[in-house]
């Protein structure tokens, strides 16, 4: 009889043990036990920073011209942000932990430091360099470049199985409207095709292949469907005479990246507000008043494209289509590069819709590093 009590005294003792709580601490967090079973481990993921803006490629700094800028990222992590700095500088986040700091640069070489801290004390740091070059007025004006303009919007199908659309014609025609009234563009140099067909589409961009000198300058607007094909990696415009069953209509953008070689502009702006492949993407002194940087960016061949979406849908009312004539109609500088027009509206189309805007070089048809520049009357 004792012999058994003293075991169950055992058990019970060896039982207690295994039940009571634990806490280990290691250098970053602690790891709190409750029984052998029920294990919780501390959250060691770091926070990912993402910029928005300025727009830079990885490795290489950030060239600006004004001494103020306004530097926007934003921070993601599994758990709750606990402290965010930029600078040194304490930043609060607003909403979908988006943050926005103004910072003003010295001459040269600036070092951006963004610090992220999560509730579990993991820190993430991300540095950009932007290097600041103050600027310099040019004397001398070239004027001899053009500006023309092809303006696209289609809201009728001829087949049935592709719907309909809305805005596009009258998208297109409100930025025909601020292209002519506030910027150097001539009435008989902006072509606007209404509901046009793949052959109408092919016939102009023929005749504007023939008619624009390597002066000269062309922006090229479309809003209408769009359709990414994942199984060929190609993308295309739906002309109004497109038909779902087959592709004989429909305008493939390497066609147009072989038009856009064959133009012969000094800068070529692509803007479509559509679903659009990605593939897309991948001297003289211009103006007297401007800064060294529109001159610099002007004299360099481009050949930019923004777009409403990556390779989603968008929709019919665009926030794309809104921002960008808005922003265009209210600019007040007499020189904005395509560049900075983006920058200006593209977080307003984020936060106003479900869609990414992309903005970059068009993949091997001629872009030299320049940008294509909106010059007010």
């Amino acid at each position: 009889m004792k012999t058994r009590i003293c075991f169950i005294l055992i058990a019970l003792f060896l039982f207690g043990l295994n039940g009571l709580s634990q806490v280990y601490t290691s250098e970053k967090s602690s790891i709190h036990i409750k029984t052998t079973k029920d294990v919780t481990t501390a959250d060691e993921t770091p926070p990912v920073i993402t910029i928005m803006s300025p727009v830079f490629q990885t490795g290489e700094p950030v060239i600006s011209y004004e001494e103020n800028i306004t530097f926007i990222g934003k921070v993601t992590d599994e758990s709750e942000i606990k402290t965010l700095f930029v600078n040194g500088i304490s930043t609060t986040l607003a909403e979908d932990n988006v943050f926005i700091s103004k910072i003003s640069l010295s001459q040269g070489s600036n070092e951006i430091s963004v610090v992220a801290i999560d509730q579990s004390d993991n820190i993430t740091e991300s540095k950009l360099n932007i290097r600041y070059a103050p600027a310099i007025v040019f004397r001398t004006l070239n004027g001899k470049g053009s500006y023309y303009a092809l303006l696209i919007g289609i809201d009728e199908y001829a087949d049935p199985v592709i719907s309909d659309l809305e805005f596009p014609i009258s998208d297109a025609a409100r930025l025909r409207e601020v292209l002519l009234s506030k910027y150097t563009f001539q009435e008989d140099q902006v072509i606007f095709l209404k509901n046009p067909k793949n052959e109408d589409i092919i016939i102009t961009l023929d005749q504007l292949a023939h008619r624009i000198t390597p002066d000269d300058n062309l922006l090229i607007y479309y809003a209408g469907h769009g359709w990414w094909d994942e199984n060929a990696n190609v993308g295309y415009w739906l002309p109004s005479d497109a038909r779902q069953a087959n592709k004989v209509a429909w305008f493939r953008n390497s066609t147009l990246c072989d038009y856009l070689k064959e133009i012969r502009s000094k800068h070529t702006l692509l803007i479509a507000d559509a679903c659009f492949g990605g593939s897309i993407f991948r001297t003289r002194e211009a103006f007297p008043d401007a800064t060294k940087a529109v001159n610099m960016l002007y004299e360099l061949p481009s050949r930019k494209a923004m777009t409403s979406g990556t390779l989603t849908e968008v929709p019919d009312r665009s926030a794309f289509a809104k921002y960008l004539i808005e922003r265009l109609n209210n600019n007040p500088e007499k020189y904005l590069t395509s560049e900075q027009l983006f920058s200006s509206f593209k977080m307003a189309v984020i936060n106003n819709s479900d869609a990414v805007p992309q903005y970059g070089e068009i993949y091997n048809v001629g872009d030299e590093g320049g940008d294509f520049v909106f010059i007010r009357k």
